[in-house]
Parts: structure tokens; sequence; C-alpha cells
């Protein structure tokens, strides 16, 4: 009997330990730790994106180290990861109007300037994925070296080059005027 007690003791013990090593908002389950390129990153935050009472999506944030100041992410050149759990089926034109208002929001003429023709490449790849249906999960890493790599459905849909290029993806929510003030503070652990 004492031996299934501790057997049992080391089963909730286990079992404990697996559930501290994941986040769950609105349904969708994140891992606290992942492995992007050579890096070791960990979930800075993760909330979720609303429009009227619809729930959109779900944003994470995953840096080599945790911080709650936007610009320490925003002039950070290390290894970055923003995950998007799409919670409402959408199509990619209305995600990518979402982001370049977003961006233009955040951005004056002259910093919108260098990433123009970029934006557009971005669009361009991100519009031929079509409709983003519910369960999607929409990545755009950071990689120094490489650039922004946006990933939809484990498929590579484009590389950006430019660290610039990244850190205005980023200000769609943790600039001075992001898509959702509550999904700030949660992407930086508040």
């Amino acid at each position: 009997m004492q031996r299934l007690l501790r057997l049992l003791s080391i089963f909730m013990l286990c079992l404990s330990a697996q559930a501290g090593a994941a986040t769950i908002v609105s349904g969708v389950t994140l891992p606290e730790k992942i492995h992007l390129d050579k890096s070791d990153l960990v979930l800075n935050g993760a909330g979720t994106r609303t429009k009227a009472i619809f729930n959109i999506y779900v944003a994470a944030l995953y840096l080599e180290k945790k911080t709650r100041s936007a610009e320490a992410v925003l002039s950070s050149s290390g290894t970055m990861r923003v995950e998007l759990h799409v919670l409402y089926k959408l199509t990619a034109g209305d995600f990518m109007e979402a982001f370049n208002k977003a961006i233009n929001d955040n951005h004056a003429p002259q910093e919108y300037a260098p990433i123009a023709a970029r934006l557009i490449h971005f669009s361009r790849a991100f519009r031929d994925v079509g409709e983003v249906d519910k369960g999607s999960v929409i990545v755009l890493d950071y990689i120094p070296g490489i650039g922004t790599i946006l990933t939809v459905n484990g498929k590579e849909r484009q590389r950006i080059a430019g660290e610039d290029f990244y850190h205005a993806m980023l200000k769609i929510w943790l600039g001075k005027k992001p898509v959702q003030e509550s999904v700030k503070k949660a992407l930086l652990g508040g």
C-alpha cells in the first residue's frame, strides 16, 4: 500500500511539473519555452486579440529573456517569435489590412519609407495564403542575419531581411498605438 501511495505521489509530482511547462490562453496551450535556430526562447507573455465580441487570435511573444519593457523588446537584436493562434476565420486580406493599419498608426512617414517595399512583398506572400481558418497558426520569427520569417501552419511563406522590418511588425502589438492595449500589456507579462 505504501509503495502504491509513493508511486501515486511521484505520478502527481510529474503531472504538476508538466502543467507548469505550458500556459493556456483562450483555450490555446502555449509552451513556456521553445527552441528557435540556435536560441532557447521563453514565453514573455500572451493575450487574446478581440474585436467587438469576437476573439480573433491569441498572440504569444517569445524572447531570449523576459522583459516588461516594450522599448527593450523593440530595441532587441536577438532571436524572437510572435505566434498568432487564430480563433476566428478571416481572410488573409483582412489580417493584412489590420496589420497595415497598425503599422501606419505606429510609424511616421520617414520611418515607414525604408520598410515600404518589404511590406509590399510581405503582404503579397500573406495574401497568397487566402483564408486563415480557425485553428491556423501564423508565426513571425526574427533570426539575426536572416530577418523575418513568415510561416503559416508550418509552411514557410516569406523571408524579409532587416531587423527594422521585424521591429515594425512588433509595433503592431507593442507600439505607442498598439492594435489592442490589453494585448500589449499581456505580451509584456502584465
